[in-house]
């Protein structure tokens, strides 16, 4: 039996066709049972939530990304806050650094970065981080966060084998989207590869970056099995055996329980 966890997914924004249990039901149909709602801002936190609500198998995560602007500023009081008003809060996110025509400004990022490690470090929740044209400052905060005994992934990693081994090292995990499926993505398919086991996780980024053969399209949670498929083709495994080690790692990294 093949069960799948997409660890990062945004089942609440505007871009579905679908409303959320459509967008839930068809990630069933591919053999879709956990996923992780992301918060990418505090006024959108409620829907969120509201998502992970519907599905017992469905969690939700609280936080800001480094570069949504005009929104308001997490502090670790208000992470915290939040994290607790519900048990399906599993995660801190995402956080992280994008200099990639940043709409905020790198200080800001790094400011905001921090807040997620304290919740983090008073909730024992695990970080879920995003990178982007920020790899040794993104590195530099991970390992603030794993010295203070927060853990987390690396969420949508496009990175290469020694910037993954890095990360592992602090005590993080991997997680591939889409974009492992890519044809100008060689190297992110030798990581992959490459990966230990017990320390990958496969993701969409719904509604982005579909993988093949949907690519152009919107993404959505159950697109996960055609990243696992792929991945698993370039392993030399079977999807059952990545399947099962993926969605292991994700219930043991965000403490869920095996329903």
């Amino acid at each position: 039996m093949i069960e799948l966890a997409d660890s990062h997914c945004h089942i609440d924004f505007p871009d579905y066709e679908a409303e959320p249990a459509e967008i839930i039901q068809r990630a069933r149909e591919f053999d879709v049972r956990y996923m992780l709602n992301i918060s990418v801002c505090l006024e959108d936190f409620p829907q969120v939530l509201a998502v992970a609500e519907m599905d017992p198998q469905i969690r939700a995560t609280v936080g800001v990304h480094p570069n949504y602007d005009g929104v308001e500023e997490p502090t670790a009081e208000r992470l915290v806050e939040l994290a607790q008003s519900s048990d399906q809060v599993v995660g801190l996110g995402e956080t992280g650094l994008d200099f990639f025509r940043h709409k905020v400004e790198p200080a800001v990022q790094e400011t905001r970065f921090r807040a997620h490690i304290e919740a983090g470090r008073q909730l024992g929740l695990p970080l879920i981080v995003h990178s982007r044209q920020a790899r040794e400052e993104t590195l530099a905060l991970v390992k603030e966060a794993s010295d203070a005994g927060v853990v987390g992934v690396m969420h949508c990693f496009a990175e290469d084998w020694e910037t993954a081994k890095r990360a592992m090292d602090l005590g993080f995990y991997i997680s591939f989207s889409g974009i492992v499926t890519f044809k100008n993505a060689p190297e992110l398919r030798e990581v992959a590869r490459k990966m230990p086991r017990d320390r990958m996780l496969v993701e969409t980024d719904s509604p982005y970056l579909a993988p093949e053969p949907n690519r152009g399209k919107t993404n959505q949670p159950g697109y996960v099995r055609y990243t696992a498929e792929r991945i698993a083709e370039e392993r030399g495994e079977s999807l059952e055996e990545l399947a099962a080690a993926t969605t292991e790692n994700f219930l043991r990294l965000f403490a869920i329980p095996q329903a």
